[in-house]
């Protein structure tokens, strides 16, 4: 199992003196840092607006790691396909995976955050139809030797070709899920799939249901089943005081950052986004006690072991850690960065060795 960086940039907080473009300083250092470590890979969130997050370009912060690294793997977690046309996002993460000699990881999702949608004049009722088609869109043109036109619902174009073209051939795709709908589009087009723990517990049960519904999804539509991905809020503790401490921090990113950016009244949530209404009221109600295996990596580095074992046994290729959330500082998410590599990643095959 591999594992990865991997941040939303999550700085919506009462009193936060921590400004938006010192974060993204500490992100870019923090991503350097993953490949210094041996990271695997980097994956790096958008968001617009100062809404959840407030880093709004990945693929401009991942250009530069490329050209300051030659290892790391460099993902955006994820783009939100909707809000961009896809002829250029084609064009940006080919450009990215020629420069960086092949080793873009290309990951879409909707969001969730109908905030981001409105100064774009984008429907977010309609949004996963235009992500649907967005994202065979993109993979066409990566894909296509000469011309193409399209005509569909949500695009139009004739006679076009993009440049350059990816190193890769194809550019390993996945797809951020929350639902369903999400799991099928990832099977039916061949692209992996990527979750978040705490939200697959709540949807589906667990992690082992997810690779289930997935790996079904792919047999019913033909397709060989790509690599699975989940995400996990990070936190080492070696003494209560120290626990107790990183609970209050997860618990505050949920109640600032996450509960408003989720679809969570009913009335108003389009129906691709009710299950979040659900996930809404459990997030309001979640106690320090409640946070468990099934949303965070939270204790010592044996006990951390212990909860990725189970992950790797439900057959998930790679892990991607959120050290940086809840304002933990950044010097303590570097050192938390170096201790995962040093006593808990050597307990895992596939590990890129440190330098």
């Amino acid at each position: 199992m591999e594992f990865g960086y991997f941040t939303l940039s999550d700085n919506h907080y009462e009193n936060n003196t921590r400004t938006a473009n010192q974060f993204v300083a500490d992100i870019t250092d923090e991503a350097l840092y993953a490949d210094e470590l041996g990271m695997h890979s980097a994956w790096i969130g958008e968001h617009h607006f100062n809404s959840l997050g407030v880093l709004s370009c990945p693929d401009l912060i991942l250009s530069y790691i490329a050209g300051r690294t030659r290892n790391i793997r460099l993902a955006p977690a994820v783009t939100v396909l909707p809000l961009h046309h896809p002829i250029r996002v084609a064009e940006q993460w080919a450009t990215l995976d020629l420069l960086s000699n092949g080793r873009v990881d290309f990951a879409v999702g909707r969001g969730y955050d109908r905030r981001e949608y409105l100064p774009f004049n984008v429907s977010f009722e309609d949004n996963q139809s235009i992500f649907e088609e967005g994202l065979e869109l993109v993979r066409m043109l990566w894909a296509a030797e000469g011309r193409i036109s399209h005509h569909g619902t949500h695009y139009a174009f004739d006679d076009v070709r993009i440049t350059p073209k990816p190193v890769q051939q194809p550019i390993p795709t996945y797809v951020g899920s929350f639902s369903k709908p999400s799991i099928e589009l990832a099977a039916r087009l061949g692209c992996g799939l990527i979750v978040a723990p705490f939200a697959a517990a709540i949807s589906f049960g667990g992690l082992k249901q997810v690779a289930d519904l997935y790996h079904e999804a792919c047999d019913r539509h033909g397709k060989t089943p790509g690599r699975l991905m989940c995400s996990y809020f990070t936190h080492f503790a070696d003494t209560k005081e120290q626990e107790n401490a990183q609970r209050a921090r997860q618990i505050r990113y949920y109640k600032e950052c996450v509960i408003p950016a989720l679809p969570g009244d009913r009335k108003t949530a389009p129906p691709s986004y009710r299950y979040f209404v659900d996930m809404v009221d459990r997030l309001q109600k979640v106690k320090p006690e409640d946070l468990t295996e099934n949303s965070v990596l939270l204790g010592t580095s044996t006990r951390i072991v212990e909860t990725l074992k189970k992950v790797e046994a439900a057959g998930f290729q790679e892990v991607i850690l959120y050290f940086n959330v809840g304002l933990k500082p950044h010097a303590q998410v570097r050192d938390e960065m170096a201790r995962f590599m040093e006593e808990v990643a050597p307990a895992f095959e596939g590990k890129r060795k440190q330098k």
